[in-house]
């Protein structure tokens, strides 16, 4: 008798109601809308919007500023699933519950996420307002949303992090980035646990593993991206 996996079981619940909700839309890219950044989602035509607290299973988001909603349409003449805020470790959620709408997403048939957040610069190069195209990550949280017996149900434990996020996709960011005008820089992004900022003596040894910038966010969802087979492009606004 096979043993229950209840991962699996609450994301196909989680998944039906919320096709019920998007109703013939068929989304094909993710979006996690950071701080700040959830104004964006307003640019999406035809858009159905499901809060979180209405889908099985799902966490709510509690950070200022982060309405705590999908919203599923059109932008840039590809059906996007944006999540308007997201969820973060600091706010109680586990790391597996932080993540668990990309798994969803995945579930839905997405296979490229766009995340964003807001970052600290660590990298005395960068200012305030620069875009960062994360070029990889240092996982600083100690956790990982892949641990545990049920996720290794869905697919194989052991997995690459190589290329995390995703060589074309950061070419394909640098292209329309310069094609456009805007300047950008590129680097590591460190996953911090927070919700407290970094001490002095913390931010000297982030730099001295090589980290440009620190936040408190994308690290699971990435990490979750690369289990299933997803692309993700990942991109920061230092904001500090």
């Amino acid at each position: 008798m096979s043993q229950r996996n209840v991962l699996k079981e609450n994301l196909a619940e989680s998944a039906r109601v919320l096709r019920e909700r998007i109703g013939d839309r068929r989304p094909e890219v993710g979006m996690i809308l950071g701080s700040g950044l959830g104004p964006l989602a307003g640019q999406i035509e035809d858009a159905v919007c499901v809060p979180y607290g209405e889908v099985p299973h799902m966490r709510t988001s509690t950070a200022t500023s982060h309405v705590g909603r999908f919203v599923c349409g059109v932008l840039g003449g590809k059906c996007v699933l944006a999540m308007q805020g997201r969820l973060h470790g600091y706010e109680g959620n586990t790391a597996q519950e932080v993540a668990y709408p990309v798994w969803l997403m995945h579930e839905l048939g997405v296979d490229t996420l766009f995340a964003t957040n807001a970052a600290g610069a660590i990298n005395e190069s960068y200012r305030v307002g620069d875009f960062c195209i994360i070029e990889d990550h240092i996982n600083f949280t100690g956790r990982n949303p892949v641990a545990g017996l049920e996720p290794d149900g869905i697919a194989f434990r052991f997995f690459s992090m190589l290329d995390a996020y995703d060589p074309a996709l950061r070419r394909l960011a640098r292209e329309t980035a310069d094609e456009l005008g805007i300047s950008y820089q590129e680097g590591v992004y460190l996953g911090f646990m927070g919700p407290c900022y970094e001490t002095v003596a913390e931010i000297r040894a982030f730099a001295g593993v090589g980290a440009d910038a620190v936040g408190m966010s994308t690290v699971p969802e990435t990490m979750v991206c690369n289990y299933l087979g997803m692309k993700v492009l990942a991109v920061s606004c230092i904001t500090n």
